[in-house]
């Protein structure tokens, strides 16, 4: 089969690699239709990050079941379904609790999405069935189906754990795709106001469009302020965090009201942080990666099957597997929002 295979940074190639097999009782081999590159894979791309030369990549995919293993009972050969990033399992205390991001027994290293098959871990409870078949569902519904393997759902885990509720004043740091389906999701969840943070046109279009009702364009103590005064000097009821630097989660603690809780799911991007500004000013700051499975399973799945929410509109170009450089480079140059895969029909 074809998979994308990372080289270097800035270097991704498709080569002809095995077909996955099922190795244990609770495996299941998927073909994927659908994929995408996701912003946390240019941290590697980019030289950021260290990975291995020659590792397959990907994280996020739609597809239907070829196989299961002999303890996979919830899904069958032929069942379309959603390939959450987390893999979990469904029995360990974070699974149980809600929180399969942070799933004990979930398998380390790459998934390799951006492929033609994917072995897939703990099948039976993180696969998400979708109804139906991918013939039943218009190319913009698969778009938002895709959505839902990771990037809407880390764009709600952080609505949920800044406890977004209806009525709510929302601040969303940062425009990228995570923070899109973060305006999306408080939108969901009931905000009255959302104050997006967002430097470039087209994507404070978007966010007007998911439902943002301001934008603010500064960055640092000039975005501080500009919130501030938006909010006759009282600052945000809930914070959604989607960018990871030492800025923007300066920034999120400052433009929060006391009691105010900080959802965070940008990936952190310096170890060290002072919290004094959270003692004082009784600010929570919550999160991590996202419960998909969860999310989806609890909110999302219906959400988009009833058309309340269209996150699959954060892809805004689309290229086949073979031209997985180009879809890396669309991504790195900020010409995408996120790149679409198209890996079968």
């Amino acid at each position: 089969m074809k998979a994308a295979i990372f080289m270097a940074p800035g270097k991704m190639v498709i080569k002809e690699v095995p077909k996955p097999q099922l190795e244990q009782p609770g495996d299941a081999v998927i073909k994927v239709l659908r994929a995408c590159v996701c912003g946390s894979d240019l941290w590697w791309y980019r030289g950021i990050a260290k990975r291995e030369s020659g590792s397959n990549a990907g994280h996020e995919a739609i597809g239907i079941v070829e196989s299961v293993g002999t303890e996979v009972t919830n899904v069958a050969p032929g069942d379309f379904v959603i390939m959450p990033f987390t893999h979990g399992c469904g029995h360990c205390a974070a699974c149980l609790a809600g929180f399969d991001g942070d799933c004990i027994n979930a398998p380390q290293g790459s998934s390799g999405y951006q492929s033609e098959y994917v072995r897939f871990n703990h099948a039976n409870w993180a696969l998400v069935k979708i109804p139906g078949q991918p013939s039943d569902y218009t190319d913009a519904q698969l778009n938002d189906l895709l959505a839902l393997s990771d990037v809407m759902a880390t764009g709600y885990h952080a609505a949920a754990s800044a406890e977004v509720k209806s009525g709510d004043t929302v601040v969303v740091i940062g425009d990228g795709a995570v923070g899109l389906c973060g305006v999306l999701s408080a939108k969901l969840r009931g905000a009255q106001r959302i104050i997006a943070m967002s430097r470039h046109v087209d994507r404070q279009a978007l966010a007007t469009e998911f439902g943002a009702t301001d934008i603010v364009a500064e960055r640092g103590d000039a975005a501080v302020q500009k919130v501030l005064a938006l909010t006759a000097g009282n600052g945000a009821d809930a914070v959604l965090e989607c960018v990871g630097t030492e800025q923007s989660v300066a920034t999120a603690v400052q433009v929060g009201r006391p009691g105010a809780i900080v959802g965070r799911v940008g990936v952190p991007q310096k170890s060290d942080m002072n919290t004094n500004q959270l003692f004082w000013r009784n600010i929570g700051l919550r999160g991590g990666v996202a419960a998909v499975t969860t999310h989806d399973r609890h909110v999302l799945l219906d959400a988009v099957l009833q058309g309340k929410i269209h996150p699959g509109k954060v892809f805004t170009q689309r290229f086949a597997l073979a031209d997985i450089q180009a879809a890396y480079n669309a991504m790195d140059q900020r010409e995408a929002i996120k790149s679409l895969l198209v890996v079968a029909q």
